[in-house]
């Protein structure tokens, strides 16, 4: 082993080997470098004879930061078996996976921590970076070849984007948590920008990362830089802004988003999607969505409740994590992955109440395991919104208009009380006829739907679930500009349940005050099973409502009042407005 390859090698202060490679050498950009740290079992060549399995990962968030650092209050609840010296935020232990039997390699992404170039979040060459780092994980002497991919978040997002790039050595992936739809799961929910927790998350998380910021060690995040810092004009010229982004930009088919779009078809090593049915307005629809998309032959979809940092770490996340990965990157089938014993989709099943975060009684969710994805059995079920607030399995023929205020009033309800034990399990589509109208003297030229269905106790009291970020939330969401309301129903993605949207600049229509509009909303997939006496909750706003937390949409330029604010009107009754409810037929 050539020396000169290391900054760091230590053999003898952890249970693993650690090193600190130099630079990893980018195809893809002009004499282009990245940086990494290494986890080695004692015995991985060249200190030994063996060739392990690597798990990699590629992210802004710094190789160098300890987790204890980066999220303290999430360090404390830690699981103790993942908290060694170097464990960091959303990714996997090092200390854990070399026990194991693999080699653990974490990349600062270009332009990130010890990585130099221009930091340009979830775009096509950070992608392209990621490819050239799988492959030169599958060269190096003390890899068998085989690279899986593992993490949280933003290390379950470039998972999606690398796999549909197919680089030599990739043998699976595990998605825990993360979008595989920039565009709609992240950033634009029904064309309504996303922003507040762009914000936070470019702020707090990856800003203060970049290559070349001056304090990093004083402020005991991660280290300076090794080639020295860069000043403030050059560190701005070396960064696309997230926020700034996408607020300026709008539609699908620009650049911006065009070159973060991939075909999520073209994956097709074997996948495990982990979605968390908490996630209504991050990452789940991606899991899900990305796994419908994927031609994997070997594809499968867990669904998870609680926050989304702690259960990856759980011991039996952890147990399931290395039996896929010893399936596919060491070829020790123990647990039936390639011979059908496991169920493609296997369910948490969110019946009664388990509280808000409060891990124990999460874990006692009942599971099932279910042949495909929807469901096949699904009876998409129309439920019709009546005038007297209801929402019911007939329509009532007496026509009425709700109204509400666009930017500050309460939402219009709907109320379903199950007469008997229902199980709703898939996605959700909201056909709602809508129109404006003036508010003192104010006229809207657009509508903003935001929908929320909600479960609701015998007693009336409603039941939360444990959001991202642990607090409490709705059972699912679902948004639509209505002037980007055009779905394109030639797509093969399309459904009668599940609307496709190209978003392109051309699709924009005009929205008129006192005309009604006929709107196809997506409302994120879930699942609740209600016993008989509760109730299901629909509600329509122009403004988000509870459970929103950190996400909120409420950029001033993208949600101008001049634009929005007025009266926004339901239209009830008949065939006017009503849900698709995916009904799960009674299992013997």
């Amino acid at each position: 082993m050539a020396s000169d390859k290391y900054l760091t090698t230590d053999r003898d202060s952890f249970p693993y080997v650690f090193m600190q490679h130099k630079d990893i050498p980018l195809k893809t950009y002009d004499n282009g470098f990245l940086r990494s740290n290494i986890y080695l079992p004692k015995d991985a060549a060249p200190f030994g004879s063996q060739k392990y399995p690597v798990i990699a990962t590629y992210g802004p968030y710094g190789k160098d930061v300890a987790y204890k650092i980066f999220f303290p209050k999430s360090w404390d609840q830690l699981n103790p078996i993942m908290k060694s010296e170097h464990a960091a935020w959303e990714t996997p232990d090092p200390g854990y996976w070399t026990s194991k039997g693999y080699i653990v390699v974490r990349v600062d992404e270009r332009g990130a921590g010890q990585s130099p170039g221009e930091l340009d979040t979830m775009s096509r060459g950070t992608s392209e970076a990621f490819f050239d780092v799988i492959e030169w994980c599958a060269e190096q002497e003390w890899s068998s070849g085989k690279v899986g991919l593992l993490g949280i978040s933003y290390y379950a997002g470039t998972q999606w984007r690398v796999a549909a790039r197919r680089p030599k050595g990739l043998a699976a992936i595990i998605p825990w948590e993360g979008m595989s739809d920039y565009y709609r799961d992240r950033v634009r929910h029904g064309g309504i920008l996303s922003d507040k927790f762009i914000k936070f998350w470019w702020e707090n998380a990856v800003d203060k990362n970049q290559y070349g910021k001056p304090g990093r060690a004083a402020k005991n995040w991660g280290l300076d830089t090794l080639d020295g810092d860069l000043d403030e004009k050059t560190l701005i010229a070396n960064r696309r802004n997230q926020m700034e982004d996408t607020a300026s930009h709008r539609y699908l088919d620009e650049e911006y988003y065009a070159s973060r779009d991939f075909e999520v078809e073209n994956i097709d090593v074997p996948l495990l999607s982990v979605a968390n049915w908490g996630g209504i307005l991050l990452h789940l629809r991606g899991n899900v969505l990305g796994w419908m998309r994927a031609s994997s032959q070997y594809k499968f979809l867990h669904f998870i409740v609680g926050r989304h940092d702690l259960p990856f770490y759980y011991d039996q996340s952890a147990a399931l994590q290395q039996s896929f990965f010893d399936a596919f990157l060491k070829d020790n089938d123990y647990d039936g992955w390639k011979t059908g014993e496991q169920p493609r989709v296997k369910l948490c099943l969110r019946q009664g109440d388990c509280g808000v975060d409060d891990p124990q009684r999460e874990l006692a969710f009942s599971t099932r395991g279910e042949a495909d994805w929807p469901i096949p059995d699904t009876k998409y079920t129309k439920f019709f919104l009546n005038g007297g607030n209801e929402l019911a399995e007939s329509p009532n023929d007496e026509t009425r208009v709700l109204s509400y205020d666009a930017l500050a009033g309460e939402p219009v309800q709907f109320r379903y009380a199950a007469p008997k034990a229902l199980e709703l399990t898939g996605h959700i589509l909201a056909h709602l006829s809508v129109s404006s109208s003036s508010k003192n003297g104010k006229t809207p030229t657009d509508i903003d739907l935001f929908v929320t269905l909600r479960k609701l106790a015998k007693d009336g009291s409603e039941v939360y679930y444990t959001g991202t970020m642990g607090d409490p939330v709705p059972l699912t969401k679902g948004w639509q500009r209505v002037s980007l309301r055009k779905t394109n129903a030639s797509n093969s993605l399309h459904r009668p349940y599940l609307p496709y949207r190209n978003y392109y600049r051309l699709d924009v229509q005009e929205v008129k005050a006192g005309e009604v509009y006929h709107v196809d909303v997506e409302v994120w997939p879930t699942n609740v099973v209600l016993e008989e006496g509760e109730s299901l909750v629909f509600e329509v706003a122009g403004h988000d409502t509870q459970g929103v937390g950190n996400f909120l949409h409420d950029h001033t330029e993208d949600r101008k009042a001049e634009v929005l604010d007025g009266l926004n009107n339901v239209h009830v009754g008949g065939d006017n407005s009503w849900l698709i409810l995916p009904i799960i037929p009674e299992r013997s």
